[in-house]
């Protein structure tokens, strides 16, 4: 009931919203309002909470005479983040650049809060420059760090490197917490200009050193949630383990169509399985069959709200934080070998050009043949491996099929404009303690390529169909790039003879693309696509079919993974209300309401999620070159800034050399043409270019590597010191 009273009030803030920044309004009165509006005297006091709200978050502004209207156009609302230096910066949505908060403008705002900022005059540096006028929501209830015991009190230096204050903690309030325990601490009280923040230890995750504790930091730090609640798991229980006769009533029976599932070895989730096969007049029938995952759980139930709450699972270094209770990501909702399990399919028929020439959506009863590696898959088609291929005999010529089509659906991508960047990920192995061992690039092969083909030809195919039938729904979209950015980038190309064709201020993705493919192993590829990328904004969740600039285009969502994605998981619900005619009026209007505060938590949960996936690996890695100290390798030169330049190693790990270690000169950062410059001798510093480094030193709190240049008059000598960043022996 109370999910509904606050989707509601949401709804009317929207509607006040849109009617008060409409050109025609005549600023008016509580009562005017409410009479336009047509609101009923039992409402007129929810209706006076949501203009309150409203003033509170600066989206309305009331005159000295009662009258409601538009904020003023130099206020803005947003979100504040810190720096440890004092000053900070406002995020606000759908404004390309961050204003710049100086120090004497914070005004007690602390980091993530909500904020009303209005604008400076005048720009002393890149970006505008802005004020915080008033704190409309304190962002951070909780902090993690390390507790530090003084005489008669302790304080905790949090983790986060943005929060540049120690947090005072009364002894009597410190839960017993001794030097060097990880704590998460709850504000009192966020501080002033005389006054530190204060708060009281809440948990105690344990000593800094102890294993596992580094890891859950970052976990309570980001907020993610760990343990699901007592209804959830009660109602995760009463799910079946296996599929009942009467759910199979109705549904598509493609229980003796070959297919299987391809994952990672250690993948327990699988939620996607592919079939195939070719007709006589030589089209493709490819099957994507996903979980039905929507059977199990229902709109608005206890674990429904979890999951929307947690947005996505989030995959860390050492372990995973599902979206979903086990019994259902691992069990019934899983595509196991030889197990009948309840499926949405994507039946398309594909010609040789790659062109989708019919299809359709359907629920299914499936039963997978074999659960594949992408290992053994690569073993099979790119090694003809003989073993392989004999033990899987029978599935080999669907397997030589699919590199085929999947070749064909590739090649039409690039047609169009296609971006695919293919930089290094890493995969982090880690010892019964947690140490980590082992760190490799993970590299992408035929098989991987396969599933991520099929899957974008089944997410285009779901979301041209939705679109076309003008339904509510939730669309992946990639916005064009910032013309500045765009601009930036074509000028630096000039200086390498490249060049993109510009129409106006935009730029088609073919010309990226085109522009990838002719750097291609040359000396600058790595500079030229980090620079490019950098340009490219982040895509994100809609209910708006806006396009996806990356894939070049017009329609795309997710709705290959419900597991452990939610919008794939609101969107499978919307395909069954449609394929069952339940998709009415009052059905539509409840999707209308309902998916925009989707779509938005979406992205906000997977922005978090991607973050704390980020920092585990920065501290694992860490951690690794810990070990290292002194050790010679040879990297890449990956980004440059003012304070230095970053060097990555053949095993992803990135690390600084300080500009002020740096030799023979007095070096300054040309930002025009992204080189470190040596005032005296000119000696350059340049993306992309090789150079030796040794590991200085790491540190565990922010999560660095620092790197220093070898002063090393031999160069054979020097060459023999370069290690291998794969050794696993210490």
């Amino acid at each position: 009931m109370k999910r509904e009273q606050d989707e509601k009030f949401e709804q009317r803030k929207k509607l006040i919203v849109e009617l008060v920044n409409d050109e025609v309004y005549v600023p008016m009165k509580e009562k005017e309002l409410a009479a336009f509006m047509q609101v009923s005297r039992e409402d007129r006091d929810a209706f006076r909470q949501v203009l309150q709200a409203l003033l509170a978050e600066g989206r309305l502004q009331i005159t000295k005479q009662g009258k409601y209207m538009k904020p003023d156009e130099e206020q803005l609302t947003g979100t504040f983040i810190s720096h440890a230096k004092g000053f900070g910066f406002v995020e606000i949505e759908g404004r390309a650049e961050d204003l710049y908060i100086p120090e004497d403008q914070v005004n007690g705002a602390f980091h993530q809060d909500t904020v009303l900022v209005k604008l400076l005059p005048g720009q002393r540096g890149k970006r505008q420059e802005a004020a915080v006028v008033k704190i409309l929501e304190r962002g951070m209830k909780q902090i993690v760090g390390t507790y530090e015991q003084s005489r008669n009190f302790g304080f905790v230096i949090p983790d986060n490197t943005k929060i540049g204050v120690d947090i005072f903690i009364p002894r009597e309030r410190s839960k017993g917490a001794v030097n060097g325990h990880k704590v998460v601490v709850e504000l009192t009280s966020y501080g002033d200009d005389r006054h530190k923040p204060e708060g009281r230890v809440v948990e105690i995750l344990g000593h800094i050193n102890d294993p596992g504790v580094d890891i859950m930091s970052i976990v309570r730090g980001y907020g993610l949630p760990v343990e699901f609640g007592e209804k959830v798991m009660n109602q995760a229980e009463r799910v079946p383990s296996a599929v009942q006769e009467a759910d199979k009533n109705g549904r598509m029976d493609l229980r003796k169509l070959q297919m299987v599932t391809i994952d990672g070895e250690d993948a327990k989730d699988l939620d996607d399985a592919v079939s195939l096969y070719m007709d006589e007049a030589g089209l493709y029938h490819l099957g994507v069959h996903i979980a039905d995952v929507s059977n199990y759980v229902q709109e608005n139930s206890a674990l429904d709200w979890e999951a929307l709450e947690r947005g996505t699972s989030v995959y860390l270094v050492d372990r995973v934080i599902p979206m979903l209770p086990h019994k259902l990501s691992n069990g019934i909702c899983s595509l196991n070998e030889k197990e009948e399990r309840l499926a949405l399919s994507c039946l398309m028929t594909i010609n040789e050009k790659g062109e989708v020439t019919d299809y359709q959506i359907a629920e299914t009863v499936i039963c997978v043949d074999r659960r594949m590696s992408y290992t053994s898959v690569r073993k099979i088609l790119e090694d003809r491996d003989e073993a392989e291929r004999d033990a899987y005999a029978e599935l080999v010529p669907m397997f030589e099929l699919m590199e085929k089509l999947a070749a064909i659906l590739r090649r039409k991508r690039h047609k169009r404009g296609s971006i695919d960047f293919d930089f290094a990920e890493s995969r982090i192995l880690l010892d019964s303690k947690g140490h980590p061992v082992e760190i490799r690039p993970y590299e992408r092969n035929v098989a991987t390529k396969i599933i991520e083909d099929f899957m974008l030809i089944a997410n285009e195919t779901v979301a041209q169909h939705f679109f076309w039938l003008e339904l509510p729904f939730v669309y992946r979209t990639h916005e064009k790039p910032d013309p500045e950015k765009i601009m930036k980038l074509s000028t630096f190309i000039r200086n390498f003879g490249y060049h993109i064709k510009l129409t106006g201020e935009e730029v088609h993705p073919k010309e990226l693309q085109k522009l990838l493919d002719k750097i291609a192993d040359t000396d600058e590829e790595t500079l030229i696509s980090r620079l490019t990328l950098r340009s490219m904004k982040q895509a994100k969740y809609t209910v708006e079919c806006t396009g996806h600039f990356g894939l070049a285009c017009q329609y795309y969502c997710h709705f290959t993974s419900p597991i452990r994605r939610y919008p794939d998981l609101q969107i499978h619900r919307i395909i069954k209300e449609q394929l069952h005619g339940r998709m009415k009026d009052d059905r539509i209007r409840h999707y209308e309401e309902r998916l925009p505060n989707v779509a938005r938590h979406a992205s906000k949960m997977e922005r978090r999620a991607e973050e704390a996936e980020r920092e585990t690996d920065k501290l694992k890695k860490a951690e690794y070159m810990a070990d290292r100290i002194g050790e010679v390798y040879e990297g890449v030169i990956s980004g440059i800034t003012q304070w230095g330049i970053y060097v990555e190693l053949p095993n992803t790990v990135e690390g600084l050399v300080h500009v002020s270690t740096l030799p023979g000169d007095y070096f300054y950062y040309n930002e025009d043409t992204y080189e470190m410059v040596g005032r005296d001798t000119g000696r350059t510093y340049k993306l992309g270019e090789k150079l030796r480094v040794m590991v200085k030193g790491i540190d565990k709190l922010t999560r660095t590597v620092d790197f220093e240049l070898p002063y090393d008059d031999d160069e054979e000598e020097a060459e023999d010191q370069i290690g291998n960043p794969y050794e696993n022996n210490r």
